[in-house]
């Protein structure tokens, strides 16, 4: 069905394929089904550095020929803003630009880019199977301070999850990588978060929340919830920003979906170490600059720390085996219809697995799940079929006035 539409992403994209080369099992399946991808950082870099995301774009890891090649039809793109943000007062405006930076990307590219609002407009958007529908999750739910009413605001402008909290706690949630807990779970304002994004039809994000939190969110929710980009803890003993069995099995019997990240910190047990380590020392860090400030010295940055930190902690070498894994597990542990695929690419600085460094590469995950027996409709409700039910579920229930 999209056989046409890959052989102009190949002739778009020569560095990484040929269009006179025979395509893979994986490539050929990849063109047919609808795969959905629920959390790319491509806005954050768009901030940084202006690119035309149209066209071959190697620095990065999300650009629309790779897309195409890689049978890529919805990639939800992450607004982000961090924690520092918040603190600054900042983070509504950067989400908003970054919204205006995806709109942007639209506008130039029509014919290769739509947003998409629902998924009831898949078909109607992508008639030709030529574009990459973009849709939008809010990573860190700071843009909405303390304002309910900017809930509707952003939903206007297309966002369709918010990922409660992200690396701090904040008003609405606990953190998994806080030391501070400060609610023990959700806060009374969160809770008020959960029922207006349940009104709005907004998918409530439990990735990076603390365990408290995500079991108060499975408690308030009227609606499935979803785990945009976690791992199963099982793989990584003692990581919380993973997701554990029960957790899991709790979002899936409330007929959400656990969307599988591919980043290596979430995957391999020894980057996720490395990825702990660095928040503790990271929040050690802030209290000593802090410390420094009210002895009137001048602080240390924050970018001159993280810089150190990856020139003493390269990426580690971690293979495709450690997402199917992952996989695998998921789909035993939970069924069938409640897993997906979250990959945070353009989010892990590049430490990715091999075989999955840019969205070129689901057809190796394809193949990879192929040769691991599962079935093509497994495969397909993992690529994008249970997320798009749950998110017509959600949108099923909102009670939008």
């Amino acid at each position: 069905m999209r056989i046409a539409a890959l052989a102009l992403a190949l002739a778009l994209a020569p560095l990484a394929a040929h269009a006179d080369q025979p395509l893979s099992a994986g490539q050929r399946f990849a063109q047919d089904a609808i795969i959905v991808d629920t959390h790319i950082d491509a806005p954050t870099g768009l901030l940084r550095h202006w690119a035309d995301l149209g066209l071959d774009t190697p620095k990065v890891e999300f650009d629309y020929p790779r897309a195409r090649q890689g049978g890529l039809d919805i990639a939800f793109m992450s607004i982000y803003t961090s924690p520092g943000e918040d603190a600054a007062g900042t983070a509504t405006q950067t989400a908003h630009t970054q919204i205006d930076a995806v709109e942007a990307m639209v506008g130039r590219r029509p014919e290769q880019f739509a947003v998409l609002r629902s998924p009831k407009d898949f078909e109607r958007l992508n008639a030709h199977n030529q574009r990459v529908l973009l849709a939008l999750g809010m990573e860190n739910g700071a843009p909405i301070g303390d304002d309910l009413s900017r809930l509707k605001l952003f939903f206007d402008r297309g966002v369709r999850y918010i990922t409660l909290a992200h690396s701090e706690d904040n008003r609405i949630s606990d953190s998994s990588y806080s030391r501070k807990r400060t609610w023990k779970g959700l806060s009374p304002f969160g809770e008020k978060v959960v029922d207006e994004m349940n009104r709005l039809g907004i998918m409530v994000d439990v990735s990076h929340l603390s365990d408290d939190a995500v079991r108060d969110v499975l408690a308030r929710s009227k609606a499935p919830v979803i785990a945009s980009h976690s791992g199963l803890r099982h793989f990584t003993p003692g990581f919380e920003r993973n997701l554990s069995d029960e957790l899991a099995k709790a979002v899936a019997a409330k007929g959400g979906v656990v969307q599988v990240v591919f980043g290596n910190a979430f995957v391999d047990p020894a980057s996720a170490a490395d990825t702990q380590a660095y928040f503790v020392a990271s929040a050690k860090f802030e209290e000593e600059q802090a410390a420094a400030r009210k002895r009137g010295e001048t602080p240390k940055s924050s970018e001159a720390f993280d810089k150190q930190w990856e020139a003493a902690h390269p990426p580690r070498t971690v293979k495709i085996d450690a997402v199917l894994d992952q996989i695998d597990y998921a789909v035993k542990l939970l069924g069938a219809d409640h897993v997906g695929i979250g990959s945070d690419f353009d989010g892990v600085s590049g430490a990715l697995p091999e075989g999955l460094k840019s969205v070129a590469d689901y057809p190796n995950l394809i193949d990879g799940m192929k040769a691991r027996g599962h079935s093509d409709e497994t495969i397909r409700r993992v690529l994008g079929g249970n997320l798009l039910r749950v998110w017509a579920e959600v949108e099923a229930k909102a009670v939008r006035s």
